[in-house]
């Protein structure tokens, strides 16, 4: 409880980190282990915008792996186009990162792609597309773009107007808001 995953100001989480309802100042919430699990599933699903289906495809594969599941599961998520998008600075949210991928203004290695679930790879180059150059959107990107801190596995060149991936998602630099185990064990009941 409390966790703020809001990217706006008013957050409800942040004005009143308690439950709702009469007794909801009295006591901190006890939470069996199950409903922490499910707590952390909810956090993940919410911060990457994803329904359970998808996570749950998403858990699926990350555990058919033969690394450690929980961290393929979040390198899984940060590479995700609409991840790295806000990640380099050109969205505010992830809302309007998926948004502006949905509505085509980004492509990859030259090609156009508007899924936002496209899952980027090392040397892969993310430019905007030549249609969105010349719009004002594109100033509104170069302008939030400057401000951002970007992974270490991202690079961004300001005269090519172009990133770059230059290898896999580093988990310990991602927002560590929720604990991929206790999603990977909460699937696997």
């Amino acid at each position: 409880m409390g966790t703020k995953l809001c990217s706006y100001k008013k957050c409800p989480a942040q004005k009143r980190p308690y439950r709702p309802g009469q007794h909801g100042p009295l006591g901190t919430p006890r939470l069996t282990g199950y409903g922490q699990q499910l707590l952390e599933k909810q956090k993940a699903k919410w911060l990457y915008g994803m329904m359970e289906k998808q996570f749950r495809t998403y858990v699926e594969r990350a555990r058919k792996s033969k690394k450690e599941t929980g961290m393929v599961l979040q390198k899984m998520l940060e590479s995700r186009l609409d991840n790295v998008v806000f990640r380099l600075g050109y969205a505010t949210s992830r809302a309007q990162a998926r948004q502006w991928v949905n509505h085509g203004h980004f492509l990859i290695n030259g090609k156009k792609v508007d899924i936002p679930s496209y899952q980027v790879c090392d040397g892969d180059r993310i430019t905007l597309h030549p249609h969105v150059q010349k719009t004002a959107l594109a100033q509104q990107i170069e302008a939030q773009s400057k401000d951002a801190h970007l992974p270490s596995w991202l690079t961004y060149d300001r005269e090519k107007r172009e990133a770059k991936v230059i290898g896999d998602p580093v988990v310990a630099e991602g927002e560590q808001v929720f604990n991929a185990q206790m999603i990977v064990e909460f699937y696997s009941r």
